[in-house]
């Protein structure tokens, strides 16, 4: 009781007396105080001061810096005024959950004391801090508003409710379009001899080969393979891309796997862009995991979805020299060196099964055999990375126990992020899927360096997939195999993952990869956790909504959880356990897990069965198209116990990231709302986000400290735990750190960190371990499932720690049904099936207690009848009921979807609040429909305190529908809002009331469909006095004097004004204190043209009229009498005044709608437009008083002109900008001569009164190029490096040298990014030191050596990166830019003046987002508006020469017809989208303007995906008529129609009416004659004189001494030119031009022109929308017809290659290692012989004669190869035109780069000869040969990057020793052997002078060589080889075996003759 007091109060004051060891006694008193301990540490008390009277400025307009959020901003926090302090527990308030999924409810204002802001702990509103300043001020209240952004979201005042889910439409498992494309350039370091390797590249199933290469170890392929998909996103980036390597494949056989590389499309994906550029995918052999390395594919992949575009990196000329190891196809962070590793998943047993047969089968086997089997059979399968695995089939059974594992050999990291595991249902005719479930591998392992490998449980898996009821043909059938949202639980899994790192050394390893299955021990119950009683309760407060096609039966709603509370189908009763039954037992309780109960537990348990599901009930008519159920007093609840392992820690740590991460994602939306609205102090708010993610991180990690040590933890759950504390530790410093470093300027890119932080969250939030299944709420009605919510357990979960609940545990939610998987797509799943409001708690039954806490209060519970008090109520009876009126402000919507064929909608709005529903008028024809309409709703009653409601209303529905003459309203989008609330004892008035208009995000499906302008209030109706004495009496039986309540009934609630028009009979206006303050405005309209209308019903347009209209204004277009002859308008400038609200946000949308005259006055609608923000069109005069003049010149519309920002974004990367201290005097600014693109240095903005120089210093004068000439002289033949002559360079000179440049300023760019970096860091540590930044210098130097250390390390990689060959200088070329996208999107789409409105007729598409709407546009409007409030200053109507005709539109050219000549230049293609089945494309260019075509098809590109078309076409085109070029590329066919590949459309009328001037590139140089020429036939200098004159500025005066002076600012530049003869002239067109290069600094008019350039445009294809289907790179050039005509088009055919001859002469060989055994003697020798080739396919090849029998390895041979072959000097490519094959119609060209291979082989008779070594060499770059064989070694080769190289096209001639190299068994390289060559290159002209013969054939033969006699033939001179083997070889053996034999001879003689002797001495004879 004592306790209760102290909660109720929140302060006690105890007095006792207490005795100690000597008995003597103390008098104590003890104070106890609740006291709020907010996350941050700061206490709170709950003090009376502190909720009444707080003064007003305590909302800290000086401190909201760090407010932060969960303190609130005051400590208490508050309860409503009106509810007594005493009795009642204080609410805590909650930020609660932080999106909601793209919603806004409005933001509830509170009271008006402001101390209420407490409410809203989460977002700090800037309104109320501009408010406040205001009226510090004294200015008045401004007309404020909050738009309300994608995902901003009121916070949540009370606890009670939790908040909604607003997308209806589940995104996964619908099919998408995705295209792969895949590059296999080319492999190196191949393990193998001689082989002919293809490489396989697999995606999924689907499998392409490139061509097969012949006997080469690093073939070139370059060949491009395209696939294309149409699956679920998760079901493709699951499949598995595979590249392998395989040797000499033909037709008969597949050939010998060399290597594979493995890696999911996902990984892909996940890379930035996309995409992989140039990386070496490392092979490895699948067989044999003990080896390494198996050679290097080179190769780009790229996976695009619909509307990504791939960014590729720019395709010329790149040079093959590059570094393996550092460019491989590894995701960031991998290491290069990966080990192969053994996954084990284990697969312990499985419950809970559904039944997969039908049970009529089943009784006729039970009659037969009188056994009841269950019904289902069910295996486990595994995936990973392209291997399957199963389990043993288990007979059967509803609980299978496996006990196996798969095991599967990977390397690791492995690049398959997901392990599929799936239960599949054995069956003899297909197996089908039960569930699947995916384990993500980044969710189970860490690979930092405090991390742990990948592993799992044991812990159990939920499935979830269709409804259990068995039928044949299961609709729902997708979902168990893992797509979209199971509907329904179907069992759970007991798994286990391991990972264990292989030792590839250890000898008893098993070398294959193959997938293995193994029995595993048994484990114990406990592993999983502990079994505990969980107890599951729900009340349904309402349930609307209900659609009308279920409304006529009775509906019942049952909650389940796991197979819990699922009457109908969720339990296969187990024949196995036979249990005994209990009578009080339903079916349930024999469920798989009740023997886990144990049996002493009190009675009251014993009797507690379950009620899953509501008594059905008749539905009431809402109106036509919904039902309600009549849940008003009595509420039915449902609840249920379960059993499961309790590892509710789990939930609980996912809970508390989660909550940290939805306060995150609010307090962002939110600042990017304060950002798009554009209200002050962005940083402030984001500051007080990024404090309280530290707040949050840190008490999270003091939370989680408790529970590092708890029993039934696996692996998993430690390491995970470990690792979570670590992120959010670092998280909560980074906050902090970045904190410090929010500035106005960086509020973005900190914005995008933070969303980092949210994305880092949510990964970590998810807890890969189940536990607890998901609870399911469906709908039936006749015993059938109707519609299902799903939520998930952890959100329902209560804790006794706040932060550890669920975010909806124990809250109202409100949830809205839907149907189930694919019924659910589309149109159907915009639909809500119901709406409930529904309270669910879960929790142990032990904490069972407090479960009803949540509730509104104010109810009785009513039991189950006949059981005890123990029991749950099954009914809640409402006592308290408060009785409002709500009051929907419908002003207006805009941007809604078109649902009508015309393209608009005939929109009406439909608001539902509790179980009312009322209907705004239907507004026709419109997408921007302002209904202006108040409805009321009386007598809402809604029960439950109305303190609680006043905190947390019930939200309101707002649907929108488009009304139909015939069939039923078709839907449109939803939205919702929550009303601001007034109790009866509150006032009417400011801040809270009236309630400001807000705009809410209208959604359909998941795409967003518009936004709804509108406000909501309810307002509780007072009863009248005698009522409530009457009540009272009743109630205490005692009399009450007179009460004072104000006068009864509705007289309190502010008055309604009555319809204000007559002719809109009832409807209500919005009263005037809501809708917005209104101001004049006028709206300039600009008429120019229409464009491309397309046919209406059948008939051509022929004179049409565009109508503007603004908010009920509007001014019609002069008609145009003949469409097809001039579609441009007469008039060009119209005007209308319009009444606009003075908050540009509530500006009202303006439509453009053009209808077509026909015949007797009928008007037909063409199609329309909305332009939704009329902001970008508000005219501002420009500042007089700024002085930075680039920021003053403002355009008519409000758009800045381009300055320097456009330019400095291209030019150079760190373009300083250094302001000289002078007074306003001369400022000169000098200029590179090198194009303006490469060298800005410096760009001074100048004040607008200063005159200023700008110096152009031609940097390389004459002078100086003689001294480079000299000093090339002296260096002598060191570096023979030619002089660039005039003569040979060319337009492609140009533009290789301006693709090399866009390179170097990538690079340069990501060098100065990194240096920003640095200087970041360094701030960030000075600020850490807390250094000031002034003293930066002094203290930060040694910061800066620290920094300097880890540049230079950085420097050198880069230099390491940039190629190993220190580049020759560059020779200077002129440059063009190259632009790497289209022109369009570098210069605002030419907009500047004149706007391109797309007009729309025909239903919006039901896709995604807005793929269909191209196919919607009929046409195109092009004008412009410009609006201004209406007394507009005088000076601008008085400058000189005003036309008050055209009004803001000044200066602006006529709009008459006009001649244009059209010179259209196609350079090239890359990446073409195959055509053809061969992977190839033969594509050629067809140009379209208006009627005229240009096909370009008789000269097609033979099989090429990157052609060179260097084409230039001219046509002649009249605008406006034929305005819109269209570039096609198609591929030819021999026989059939061609196929349009892709093409591209460009609007030539706004180029050339830009003031960009892009009619014709502006070049860097000014040349008369050579392959810079000037394009355009107006000098500079006319231009200029143009560009002045059109400006109406001072200029050009030319001044001597090469100045020139436009508009008080001074140009300085060259002032001579050469002609063609080299003469000298003077000129004043470099002078022009420099002014034309810098024209963006001309104050007022200045902008940046477009310079000479080629833009890269993407291919389209209309079949194929969205996904670009390769890349056009071209330029337009205009010339009016009226000018003089422009010189001959230059000439940019495709550089022809260049015919040379490779003479190489192989002169010797030595050390060939020996390989034949000698057919008599059984010596080592080897029949040698030379074999080479330059071009790739071996088609070329030639070979020496063979020098037999060489027993030393030498082998001479004196034998000359002769190769022909036309060479691209540029690109360093041999190009070769062959046909194909046998059936192809003509030849294709290929591109390979020239290498020179030379093999050495043994000559076999018999056998196929043997290979026994080769070398290669890069022509361009190959190491000097060595001068003695003695110096020739494999270092050569090895070191290769080292070396000095040389080029044969420089050297012509070199001569000397090279290695021959193969590979031996344990893949080391080996020398096998060294040639002598000499290498002599020679053009086709010098060849043909001084021919000479192949081999040692005339002309110019060689000398035989002089070889050993033995290497001729032995059987042709049989006595000379005998000599020589007497003679040479065995001379020795023979002289001894001699002596031997004669040695023998004479022991011989001696035994033979000695007994004879010894006898003749013995006897003297």
């Amino acid at each position: 009781m004592v306790l209760q007091k102290v909660a109720e109060e929140g302060h006690l004051e105890l007095t006792d007396t207490l005795i100690d060891d000597n008995n003597m006694s103390i008098k104590t008193s003890v104070t106890i105080d609740i006291r709020y301990q907010p996350m941050d540490g700061t206490g709170g008390m709950w003090s009376d001061g502190e909720f009444l009277d707080v003064p007003d400025d305590r909302d800290g307009l000086f401190a909201f810096e760090t407010d932060s959020l969960l303190s609130g901003q005051s400590h208490g926090s508050g309860t409503s005024p009106g509810r007594s302090l005493q009795g009642s527990i204080p609410t805590f308030r909650k930020a609660g959950r932080g999106v909601f999924s793209a919603m806004k409810l409005g933001k509830a204002k509170s009271s008006k004391d402001d101390h209420k802001r407490g409410d809203e702990p989460a977002i700090l509103e800037m309104e109320d801090l501009d408010k406040k300043a205001m009226r510090l001020a004294g200015m008045l209240e401004p007309d404020t508003i909050s738009l309300a952004s994608v995902t901003a979201v009121t916070t949540n005042v009370s606890n009670k409710r939790s908040k909604p889910d607003i997308k209806m439409e589940p995104s996964s498992g619908r099919p998408v379009d995705y295209q792969i494309s895949i590059t296999v350039i080319e492999a190196r370091q191949l393990i193998g001899l001689n082989m002919d390797p293809v490489v396989c590249v697999e995606v999924g199933d689907d499998k392409k080969y490139t061509s097969m290469k012949e006997s080469t170890n690093c073939p070139y392929y370059n060949e491009y393979f395209v696939f294309d998909f149409h699956v679920p996103p998760d079901v493709m980036f699951d499949k598995i891309i595979k590249l392998s390597v395989i040797h000499s494949k033909n037709l008969l056989r597949s050939g010998t796997l060399v290597g594979t590389f493995k890696m999911d499309v996902g990984t892909v994906y996940s890379q930035p862009e996309h995409q992989f550029y140039h990386k070496w995918a490392i092979l490895s052999d699948p067989d044999d995991i003990t080896a390494g390395c198996k050679g290097y594919v080179k190769c780009d992949i790229a996976v695009v979805g619909k509307g990504d575009n791939i960014k590729t990196p720019h395709k010329a000329n790149e040079t093959d020299e590059d570094d393996i190891e550092g460019n491989l196809l590894l995701p960031e962070g991998i290491p290069a060196e990966r080990q192969w590793a053994r996954f084990y998943v284990k697969i312990h047993r499985a419950e809970g099964l559904p039944k997969m047969n039908t049970s009529i089968m089943a009784n006729v086997k039970k009659a037969f055999i009188g056994e009841n089997r269950d019904l289902v059979d069910p295996y486990v399968q595994v995936q990973f990375s392209g291997q399957k695995g199963k389990t043993s089939v288990q007979k059967s059974s509803y609980e299978p126990i496996w006990n196996e594992q798969v095991i599967f050999t990977e390397l690791f990291p492995p690049l398959c992020k997901r392990i599929k595991v799936q239960i599949r249902d054995s069956d003899k005719v297909n197996d089908v899927a039960i569930g699947t479930h995916f384990i993500d591998l980044r969710k189970i392992s860490n690979d930092g360096d405090k991390g742990f490998l990948p592993t799992l449980g044991p812990a159990w898996v939920n499935m979830y997939g269709s409804t259990r009821q068995y039928t044949l043909m299961d609709e729902h059938q997708d979902l168990n195999d893992g797509l979209g949202e199971g509907v329904s639980f179907r069992a759970r899994l007991l798994i286990s993952v391991a990972v264990e790192i292989l030792d590839t050394t250890s000898p008893e390893i098993i070398c294959s990869t193959d997938v293995q299955v193994e029995p595993v021990s048994n484990i114990s119950e406990s592993a999983t956790g502990k079994m505990e009683e969980f107890f599951l309760f729900g009340s349904f407060l309402e349930a609307t909504m209900i659609d009308r096609k279920i409304g006529d039966k009775p509906i019942s709603f049952e909650i389940t959880i796991g197979n819990y509370g699922n009457h109908i189908d969720g339990v296969s009763k187990s024949s196995s356990v036979k249990k005994k039954k209990k009578e009080g037992e339903n079916q349930e309780e024999e469920n798989e897990l009740i023997q886990n109960s144990s049996e002493d537990e009190a009675d009251e348990d014993a009797d507690l069965t379950s009620v899953s599901s509501t008594p059905p009930m008749k539905p009431f008519i809402t109106d036509r198209n919904y039902f309600h159920l009549p849940y008003f007093e009595k509420k039915p609840c449902v609840y249920i116990k379960s059993w499961w392992q309790d590892q509710r820690r789990r939930l609980y740590n996912s809970n508390m990231m989660d909550k940290i991460a939805d306060k995150l994602e609010e307090g962002l939306n939110d600042v990017q709302e304060v950002i798009k609205t554009e209200k002050a102090f962005p940083e402030r708010r984001l500051r007080g986000v990024l404090e309280e993610l530290s707040i949050g991180c840190s008490r999270y990690v003091t939370l989680a400290n408790k529970d590092v040590n708890l029993a039934g933890r696996t692996k998993l759950d430690r390491e995970r735990l470990k690792s979570c504390m670590r992120e959010m530790d670092s998280m909560g410093q980074q906050a902090k750190q970045i904190r410090t470093q929010v500035k106005k300027n960086t509020v973005k890119e900190k914005l995008k960190l933070a969303q980092n932080f949210l994305q880092r969250l949510r990964f970590l939030a998810d807890e890969p371990q189940h536990s607890i299944p998901d609870v399911f709420i469906w709908m039936m009605s006749n015993n059938k499932r109707i519609a299902y919510a799903r939520i998930p357990s952890k959100d329902i979960l209560y804790s006794v720690v706040d932060e550890e609940t669920g975010k909806d545990c124990g809250k109202v939610k409100a949830v809205f049904l839907k149907l189930p998987g694919k019924k659910g797509f589309g149109p159907a799943g915009w639909t809500v099936q119901a709406k409930l409001e529904l309270y669910l708690w879960l929790g142990l039954n032990k904490s069972r207690k407090n479960f009803l806490h949540g509730l509104p209060n104010g109810f009785e519970e009513i039991r189950a009848t006949k059981m005890g008090h123990g029991l749950p109520p099954v009914t809640l009876v409402y006592d308290m009921k408060q009785v409002f009126q709500l009051r929907a402000h419908m002003y207006q919507a805009r941007s809604l979807f078109a649902a009508d064929s015309s393209g608009l909608s005939d929109p009406f709005a439909r608001v539902f609040f509790s179980s009312q529903s009322q209907v705004t008028e239907v507004l026709n024809e419109t997408l921007c429909p302002t209904w202006d309409q108040l409805l009321v709703f009386d007598d809402v009653e809604l029960f439950g305190e109305a303190t609680e409601l006043r905190d947390d209303p019930p939200i309101i529905v707002v649907e929108f529908y488009d009304q139909d003459t015939v069939g039923k309203a078709e839907f449109i989008g939803r939205t919702f809002a929550k009303p601001t609330i007034k109790m009866r004892d509150e006032p009417y008035g400011p801040p809270r009331f009236p309630p400001q208009l807000e705009y809410y995000q209208i959604y359909r499906g998941n795409s967003i469909a518009g936004e709804l302008l509108a406000a909501f209030e309810l307002l509780q109706i007072p009863f009248d006095a005698e009522e409530i004495r009457r009540a009272l009496i009743a109630v205490h039986d005692f009399a009450v004097p007179q009460i004072k309540v104000g006068q009864g009934g509705r007289a309190d609630l502010p008055p309604l004004e009555g319809p204000t028009d007559s002719e809109r009979g009832p409807i209500l206006p919005v009263p005037l204190g809501i809708r917005p303050v209104l101001s004049r405005y006028r709206i300039e309209v600009l008429f120019w043209g229409l464009r491309d209308l397309k046919r209406i019903n059948l008939a051509q347009v022929d004179r049409p009229r565009v109508d503007i209209e603004c908010a009920g204004r509007g001014v019609q277009s002069a008609l145009i009498q003949n469409y097809k002859k001039n579609p441009n308008f007469s008039t060009l400038v119209k005007w209308f005044e319009v009444d606009l609200p003075e908050n540009e946000l509530l500006h009202p949308p303006l439509n453009i709608r053009v209808v077509d005259c026909r015949a007797f006055g009928r008007y037909i609608l063409v199609g329309s437009h909305a332009v939704s923000t009329l902001r970008h069109y508000i005219y501002s005069p420009p500042d007089k008083s700024c002085n930075n003049w680039a920021t003053a010149a403002k355009l008519m519309n409000g758009y800045m002109v381009l300055t320097n920002g456009c330019s400095q974004a291209r030019s150079s990367p760190s373009l300083s900008s250094r302001t000289f201290s002078r007074p306003a005097g001369d400022v000169s600014v000098s200029l590179e001569a090198e194009p303006p693109i490469r060298k800005m240095d410096t760009v001074v903005k100048l004040d607008a009164m200063s005159d200023a120089v700008v110096k152009v210093d031609m940097n390389e004068d004459e002078s100086d190029k003689e001294k480079k000439k000299k000093k090339k002289k002296k260096k002598g033949g060191a570096e023979e490096e030619e002089e660039t002559d005039e003569r040979v360079l060319d337009w492609w000179s140009k533009y290789f040298a301006s693709i090399e440049t866009l390179k170097e300023n990538l690079r340069s760019q990501e060098a100065a990014q990194a240096e920003a970096e640095e200087r970041e860091d360094l701030e960030i540590a000075a600020e850490a030191a807390d250094i000031r930044p002034d003293d930066l210098h002094l203290k930060g130097s040694k910061m800066k050596e620290r920094f300097k250390e880890k540049k230079s390390s950085k420097q050198k990689r880069s230099q390491a990166a940039d190629g190993s060959e220190k580049r020759p200088p560059k020779a200077r070329v002129d440059e063009l830019v190259v632009y790497n996208r289209e022109l369009e999107s570098e210069y605002g789409n030419f907009e500047d003046w004149l706007h391109t409105f797309n007009l729309y007729r025909g239903k919006a598409g039901d896709d995604d987002e807005h793929a269909l709407d191209d196919d919607r546009i009929v046409g195109r409007f092009k004008g412009s508006l410009c609006m201004y409030k209406v007394p507009l200053s005088q000076e601008i109507t008085r400058e000189a020469g005003y036309d008050p005709n055209m009004g803001m539109f000044q200066s602006i050219p006529h709009n008459d017809p006009i001649h244009v000549l059209v010179r259209v230049y196609v350079v090239r293609a890359t990446d073409l989208h195959p055509a053809d089945i061969n992977g190839k494309a033969d594509p050629y260019v067809v140009i379209k303007l208006g009627k005229s075509e240009v096909k370009d098809k008789e000269n097609y590109i033979s099989k090429q995906l990157n052609p060179v078309f260097g084409k230039s076409f001219d046509i002649e085109a009249t605008f406006p008529m034929e305005s819109m070029l269209t570039v096609s590329v198609y591929d030819w066919d021999l026989v059939g129609t061609d196929d349009l590949i892709g093409e591209t459309k460009i609007d030539l009328e706004n180029r050339f009416y830009s003031k960009f001037r892009a009619t014709c590139g502006i070049a860097s140089n000014y040349s008369m004659h050579g392959y810079n020429i000037w394009r355009d036939p107006m000098k500079p200098s006319q231009i200029l004189a143009k560009l002045c004159k059109e400006g109406k500025i001072d200029g050009p005066h030319y001044g001597p001494g090469g100045k020139v002076k436009v508009a008080n600012r001074i140009f300085t530049g060259a002032t001579e030119i050469e002609d063609e003869n080299g003469l000298k002239k003077q000129t004043e067109e470099h002078l022009a031009l420099s002014v034309l290069n810098h024209w963006e600094e001309i104050p007022r008019v200045g902008c940046k022109l477009v310079p000479e350039h080629v833009e890269t445009r993407p291919l389209l294809n209309p079949d194929k929308p969205g996904i670009e289907q390769g890349r056009l790179e071209m330029w337009v050039d205009m010339f009016p017809m009226d000018m003089p005509a422009p010189g001959p088009a230059i000439d940019i055919s495709p550089r022809k290659p260049k015919s040379f001859e490779l003479r190489v002469i192989i002169w010797n060989t030595d050390d060939v290692i020996l390989e034949d055994d000698a057919f008599l003697t059984g010596e080592k020798m080897s029949d040698i012989y030379v074999r080479g080739w330059l071009k790739g396919q071996q088609e070329d090849k030639q070979d020496t004669d063979v020098h037999y029998h060489s027993l030393t390895g030498e082998g001479n041979f004196n034998w000359r190869f002769v190769f022909p072959f036309d060479y691209l000097v540029a690109e360093e490519k041999i190009i070769i035109s062959k046909k194909e094959s046998m059936f192809s119609w003509d030849e294709t060209e290929y591109k390979i780069p020239p290498r020179l291979t030379m093999q050495v082989w043994d000559a076999d008779h018999f056998s196929a000869d043997d290979f026994l070594g080769a070398i290669e060499l890069d022509l361009n770059r190959f190491p000097r040969g060595a001068k003695t064989a003695k110096q020739c070694n494999l270092d050569m080769i090895r070191n290769e990057q080292e070396l000095p190289t040389i080029s044969i096209f420089k050297q012509k001639r070199v001569k000397g020793w090279w290695p021959f190299v193969a590979r031996d068994e344990n893949d080391e390289m080996e020398l096998t052997g060294k040639v002598e060559a000499e290498l002599h290159l020679v053009t086709a002209e010098e060849a043909e002078k001084s021919p000479v013969g192949l081999g040692r054939n005339e002309p110019d033969p060689l000398e035989k060589p002089n070889r050993p006699d033995t290497t001729f033939l032995w059987f042709l001179s049989p006595l000379k080889a005998i000599r020589y083997l007497v003679c040479n070889r065995y001379k020795w053996l023979i002289i001894k075996i001699v002596l031997a034999l004669l040695l023998l001879i004479m022991i011989g003689l001696f035994l033979y003759s000695m007994p004879g002797y010894l006898v003749k001495k013995l006897l003297g004879a």
